[in-house]
């Protein structure tokens, strides 16, 4: 498939998969900005892209950033029929600053496919084992 890439800023990295077989296109900061602890901030990336409609383009936090740094990425959904530019939420989850410097990989996307669903109201759904257990309701 195609990830056709429209340059908006002469600053702009097209994204690009750091390994041959890599699932996260790596992204990259256009501008230089020191994140605050609990700042979040975005990042635009100097990019508008077009693909194939049937899939989605998903943000994700890139690990070393997640681990050593405390960054994590918020709003990581983009639809195929959005056009304009794209953008990271990155919020600084640590208690101290973090310098993001122009050309540093801040998020990674994957394209994947999507289903999309009829959503049908009813009065009564199926009884399940697992049934209205929610968060930690299978333990530690």
């Amino acid at each position: 498939m195609k990830f056709k890439v429209k340059i908006l800023n002469p600053d702009a990295i097209p994204p690009k998969y750091a390994h041959e077989g890599d699932a996260g296109l790596d992204v990259f900061a256009i501008e230089d900005y020191v994140l605050q602890p609990g700042e979040r901030h975005v990042f635009k990336l100097g990019f508008s892209a077009e693909f194939e409609s049937g899939y989605v383009c998903l943000v994700w936090d890139r690990s070393g950033l997640a681990a050593k740094q405390g960054l994590t990425n918020l709003a990581g959904v983009i639809d195929a029929s959005y056009r304009g530019e794209y953008a990271v939420v990155v919020l600084n989850t640590s208690n101290q600053a973090v310098e993001i410097k122009k050309g540093d990989r801040i998020a990674q996307m994957l394209i994947q496919s999507v289903q999309n669903v009829q959503v049908e109201v009813a009065e009564e759904l199926s009884e399940s084992k697992r049934s209205q257990g929610g968060f930690g309701s299978t333990g530690k």
